[in-house]
């Protein structure tokens, strides 16, 4: 049988889905979870207790042995604690129990995890609360049990709860709007597909770069001869060893019913792309997260090594992930699909108002959700949106939106073909618009890309943001059309209305032109370059106001994650400025006086055959003046590290970007050039020439 007929049969294979829950449970039981996955009702004990047996004895069959609540804290990676299923018996044996209290609830240390000030070190006592609607799955031997992390007086301390919040708030004022058009409908969902970008590195190269291990990036590395200016690597055919790793890859993510679709090198070399289908924002954030940790356990088993930060090599792209978002009924209607004559669907003009005011409204909200040490290297540097957020929505809709604020007419746009030129070509349908990479927020046909995010990232932050601020604009339309008299009249001048005074989000040009962040300044859009400059306006009034509004975040919830992330930032440019000091100390320079010595013994032998012009002593002269300035910039970088001050988080950031980070690019200058200089043989790690070029 081939690969592809087995499919199917593999797909979810490892997954209590649906299928499963039919064939393993009671009608009634089976009846009673659904409603509580499909309407977040609270489970009751009986049917947790029935689904926890169930649940277990198909695990067991799929050979676990463990069980594991698995959460998403403010790390931004997943946590775990295994338990086996292990139960004394009175002859000295075992027998293998699950019970629905243990399914329900977790209780793993909270002491040592991220809370931002929420509880004191001593507190430790935390909560893990099984999430019915994102399914579980066998990986590794354990089940694993997708769940909520909150603090013992209650406070959340995850990613997910927030995530699940504003999934509620936005299908709330969602279904609100839609039955001002007729329509019964009793949930909307946020739907999205995050593409996947990485690097795969030979895993020897890997193990000798104390920056790669310890950072996940180049700390040093001088440019090689070829970079991606060929352009020959994206799309490209996939090498051989990459595309078993891209096989095997596949097959463990549909074990684990995740939906990946698409796979292809990408622009850098060694730069590859994976695609998921769209689905439930939720199971698509699991689902995210566990693709990043498959595709680590599977890289090493092809001898590679897959590196997710956003900025792993300098002088070619980084890697990001594009947050494909929609909003879909429980009847399967896409809210942001325009139809054939967009200019006559109310319906989603209404829904793009309100996606285009609050992008506007809350651009400073956006640009913190994707911002971290990593990504500050990536955006804005010609390879990814940059740091101004802004719209594209493509001619087509721009003509329509001008029209309405005009008051003119609108004449609909007639999809053309194009012809190739060639009879045996078919003719291809042309779309009425264009895309545009270089925009942060771009409408691509029937749903939104936000093409901000680095690769590393955790969607649940991204999504809680645009989840949250749509819904908040929703909520508005609904209170005003609600109360009109003429609601034909009411949404024409609602939307004229909304279109006039956000129409300063939506730009169609090129994000990548200078010209453009003066543009940008002069509508009054946000600027803010580094996360640093960011993350302060986390806890602005209208922002705390927001999530408070509908019950995503409470005030003190939102200072704990402003807290957490000033505290990551600076720490990771910490950890980068102490891996430099040691590269330098105890590689770089060593080597360069290593080759230096011999470079030495060589002018000497020839002064003594009586050659005085050789260019050996003009090159050694000058790595001898380049290892000098390396071996005082680093001098420099651990005297400003030391002399950080003892200060809120605030102030550190702000420390670690104006100082410490400046000094950092002071020691890569000389070392880089060292690199250039000093004999292959003497250099202490593998180059980019080496690492990006060895397949």
């Amino acid at each position: 049988m081939s690969r592809a007929k087995n499919v199917p049969d593999l797909f979810g294979s490892m997954v209590f889905n649906e299928t499963v829950m039919q064939e393993r449970l009671p009608k009634d039981v089976y009846r009673k979870l659904k409603k509580t996955m499909r309407e977040g009702t609270a489970i009751d004990p009986d049917v947790a207790a029935v689904v926890a047996t169930a649940m277990k004895d198909w695990a067991l069959s799929k050979g676990a042995t463990h069980y594991t609540h698995w959460f998403q804290p403010m790390t931004g990676v997943t946590a775990e604690k295994h338990d086996s299923f292990i139960s004394p018996t009175d002859n000295g044996g075992v027998m293998m129990e699950f019970s629905g209290k243990e399914l329900i609830k977790g209780e793993p240390d909270a002491s040592s995890f991220p809370s931002g000030g929420l509880r004191a070190t001593f507190e430790a006592r935390g909560y893990t609360a099984w999430d019915p609607t994102s399914y579980a799955f066998v990986k590794d031997g354990s089940l694993y049990i997708p769940t909520a992390f909150c603090s013992y007086n209650g406070q959340i301390l995850d990613k997910k709860t927030p995530l699940l919040r504003s999934m509620e708030a936005i299908s709330k004022q969602a279904c609100r709007v839609l039955k001002l058009f007729g329509k019964d409908v009793r949930n909307v969902m946020a739907t999205v597909g995050p593409e996947q970008e990485y690097f795969l590195i030979d895993r020897d190269d890997y193990a000798k770069r104390k920056d790669l291990i310890f950072t996940g990036r180049t700390l040093f590395g001088a440019r090689p001869p070829k970079g991606q200016e060929m352009e020959d690597h994206y799309f490209g055919s996939i090498r051989p060893r990459v595309a078993a790793f891209m096989q095997e890859l596949d097959e463990e993510l549909w074990k684990l019913g995740i939906f990946s679709k698409t796979k292809h090198n990408e622009v850098a070399p060694c730069q590859h792309e994976m695609a998921p289908v769209f689905t439930s924002v939720n199971i698509a954030s699991d689902h995210n997260q566990l693709t990043m940790e498959v595709m680590k356990r599977v890289a090493q088993k092809h001898h590679f090594i897959c590196l997710l930060h956003e900025k792993p090599f300098d002088g070619i792209n980084g890697s990001g992930k594009h947050n494909n978002w929609s909003l879909s009924t429980d009847a399967g209607e896409n809210l942001l699909e325009p139809g054939k004559t967009p200019s006559e669907n109310a319906q989603f003009l209404l829904f793009l108002t309100a996606v285009i005011k609050a992008v506007d409204e809350y651009q400073d909200l956006l640009r913190i959700s994707v911002a971290s040490a990593g990504n500050d290297h990536r955006l804005g540097a010609n390879e990814a949106p940059p740091a101004i957020v802004s719209m594209f929505i493509g001619d087509e809709l721009q003509a329509i939106l001008n029209a309405i604020e005009s008051g003119e007419d609108y004449t609909e746009r007639v999809k053309t073909k194009m012809d190739l030129g060639v009879s045996v070509l078919p003719t291809i349908p042309k779309d009425t618009t264009d895309r545009n990479r270089t925009s942060p927020f771009a409408f691509t046909g029937n749903k939104f890309e936000f093409r901000m995010l680095g690769s590393a990232i955790n969607i649940a932050c991204p999504n809680i943001m645009i989840n949250t601020a749509v819904a908040e604009e929703l909520r508005q339309f609904a209170d005003e059309l609600e109360g009109a008299d003429d609601f034909k009249e009411a949404l024409v001048t609602l939307i004229r209305r909304e279109i006039k005074s956000h129409k300063r989000i939506i730009f169609n040009g090129n994000g990548y032109d200078d010209a453009w962040v003066v543009e940008a300044e002069q509508r009054g859009l946000h600027n803010l370059k580094s996360t640093a400059e960011a993350l302060p306006h986390y806890t602005d009034e209208h922002n705390v106001e927001l999530f408070a509004r509908h019950n995503v975040y409470t005030r003190e919830e939102m200072e704990s994650r402003e807290e957490a992330l000033l505290e990551e930032y600076y720490k990771t440019l910490r950890i980068e400025a102490l891996t430099m000091s040691d590269m330098v100390r105890e590689e770089i320079v060593p080597a360069c006086v290593n080759y230096e010595g011999d470079l030495s013994r060589v002018v000497r032998n020839k002064k003594e055959a009586g050659i005085t012009d050789g260019m050996e002593t003009e090159l050694l002269g000058r790595i001898s003046v380049l290892t000098k300035e390396l071996y005082h910039k680093c001098d420099d970088l651990e005297r400003v590290v030391a002399a950080a001050p003892r200060a809120e988080s605030k102030m550190l950031a702000n420390y670690y970007h104006d100082v410490v980070l400046p000094a950092m690019e002071a020691v890569r200058i000389p070392a880089d050039k060292l690199e250039m200089l000093v004999g292959k043989k003497y250099w202490p790690f593998p180059t980019y020439s080496d690492i990006l070029f060895y397949v």
